[in-house]
């Protein structure tokens, strides 16, 4: 007979996933867990997509995180690289590599070196991202913005302003002239609102350590650091990055979820919860439905949800009423990536930096230009050149937009969103219409929760949820939290910890990423 406590876990992005293989690889006698994921593939808005041999990155997956717990765990999966890949050995690159770690030109699992490169383009030029203090950036911005945006950060230095809004917290970090060159018009892309309607939780969580005395700091230091010498998070300069993407990790994970014992039912969404006869009675069990519209109730002795906060009050009986009208209403943003496929690119790579094709060297590029909707531009090539069916050849990018579900651009047809997408990167000067050789259109939905809206009442929505002695609500969405990729997974591994020892004080679980030292990208999603 199986005495096992049943452990559900609802959504198989990073903090479910990671959950789960916690809670096997630890404590696999004691549980059986079962993960319940919405669509086909794993990894959440982490997973890779694939388009005729190119892979696509949703929204661009950083590996670097100053938890030795989370690092350790993604050598445990995809151990680093022991000998150059494919672009290093022909661009002669020397990098650092693993004492016995994998080849990536014989194995696929592996984890690569990467390099560092994310700019601003703004002006139809390049400005470094965080802004560089250098005569570049100078030259760029010109003369007159050169001295209005001095005046301005000194301005910011000795009148602080009260920060009620993300606006605030923008003026008083770089000045108003920077904050209205480099800052308003990529936050109201987006989302969809003016930072001043915008609560300044959003930038004290992901701006916490950029600013322009740290990167003055940084640049006078640079050329006298060790080499290991502490560098602020949003200044680093090289990053892990699994050979095929990084839905090739959370693929891993979940197979070695199965090996354990674990189940994992795709194409399966949670429909309600199954609560005990008290009002505020444990959930016993979840409603699921599956792809062929077949419904089934799932036991449980605890539940872990990574799903919308908003889903899961509409799904769960006998929550405060107050609390379940401001959870439904919880703004998120939505997101759309147009694969395009070109044969090359009209900017030119200035840098010192070379490249295969002698293409920019950009990861991202963050689209400033007010005269377009496109908000970010990812160059797959230098992410890895293993995501790109002929690197040597061929450019394959994603051009990525900000927007709601239902909004004009999410109820375009997939033909007339290219030829949209594809025209700004033209007026852009990026490309050429005729280098283009093959696209793909795909959307995100919830990937980005919004800090506006009823947002202000998340105390009254997380004591309600709180109230429930056997949820755990973990990740980005199952928090309503703007967490990376690693924060997400200390999510799910503080869940299994508290599950394994039977806790249920889950005040440490809502604190993670709002009270740590480190935070990543600025503007970047």
């Amino acid at each position: 007979m199986d005495d096992k406590k049943t452990v559900l876990v609802v959504g198989a992005g990073p903090a479910g996933l990671t959950a789960a293989y916690e809670l096997l690889k630890h404590a696999g006698n004691r549980f059986n867990v079962i993960l319940v994921e919405e669509n086909r593939q794993v990894g959440g808005l982490s997973k890779t997509l694939y388009y005729k041999g190119n892979r696509i990155d949703l929204g661009g997956h950083r590996f670097f995180s100053k938890s030795s717990a989370v690092n350790k765990l993604w050598e445990e999966l995809l151990p680093m690289q022991g000998a150059p890949s494919w672009d290093d050995r022909k661009l002669e690159r020397t990098i650092p590599l693993s004492p016995n770690g994998p080849d990536p030109e014989n194995t696929d699992d592996v984890m690569l070196y990467r390099n560092r490169v994310s700019r601003i383009y703004f002006l139809r030029k390049f400005f470094d991202y965080p802004i560089s203090i250098k005569w570049q950036t100078f030259a760029n911005m010109g003369l007159a913005r050169t001295i209005r945006s001095g005046i301005g950060y000194l301005a910011s230095v000795f009148h602080k302003r009260p920060v009620r809004s993300l606006e605030d917290f923008y003026i008083n970090r770089f000045g108003k002239p920077l904050y209205a060159m480099f800052f308003e018009g990529y936050t109201e892309k987006l989302w969809g609102v003016h930072p001043s309607r915008i609560a300044p939780d959003w930038g004290a969580q992901r701006v916490k350590e950029l600013s322009l005395m740290g990167a003055l700091l940084n640049a006078l230091t640079k050329p006298f650091r060790k080499k290991d010498a502490r560098v602020e998070t949003s200044l680093i300069e090289s990053f892990s990055y699994p050979k095929h993407g990084p839905g090739q990790l959370w693929e891993t994970m979940a197979e070695r979820i199965r090996e354990m014992g674990g189940t994992l039912y795709t194409e399966t969404r949670f429909v309600s919860a199954v609560r005990g006869g008290e009002r505020n009675g444990p959930i016993t069990g979840i409603v699921v439905e599956d792809a062929g519209q077949n419904r089934r109730t799932l036991p449980c002795d605890y539940l872990i949800s990574s799903m919308p906060i908003s889903d899961l009050f509409a799904g769960t009986p006998g929550l405060s009423e107050k609390a379940s009208k401001a959870a439904l209403a919880l703004p998120y943003r939505d997101f759309m990536t147009v694969g395009l496929l070109v044969r090359r690119l009209e900017i030119r790579n200035t840098t010192s930096r070379r490249t295969i094709g002698n293409i920019v060297p950009d990861c991202w590029i963050y689209i400033q230009e007010n005269d377009v909707k496109i908000g970010r531009l990812q160059i797959f090539n230098n992410w890895s050149p293993y995501m790109v069916a002929d690197p040597e050849n061929t450019v394959w990018m994603g051009l990525e937009f900000f927007c709601r579900e239902g909004d004009s651009m999410w109820t375009m047809k997939d033909a007339d969103f290219i030829r949209m997408a594809t025209s700004e990167l033209v007026k852009l000067g990026i490309i050429r219409e005729d280098s283009v050789l093959d696209s793909i259109c795909a959307r995100e939905k919830k990937a980005y929760p919004a800090y506006f809206g009823t947002y202000d009442q998340m105390d009254d929505i997380r004591a309600a949820l709180d109230a429930v002695p056997n949820l755990y609500c973990i990740g980005r969405n199952g928090q309503h939290r703007y967490n990376n990729m690693d924060h997400s997974m200390l999510t799910g591994m503080e869940a299994a910890r508290l599950i394994s020892e039977g806790s249920n004080d889950r005040s440490h679980l809502w604190q993670i990423n709002a009270e740590e030292s480190y935070h990543e990208e600025g503007s970047s999603v």
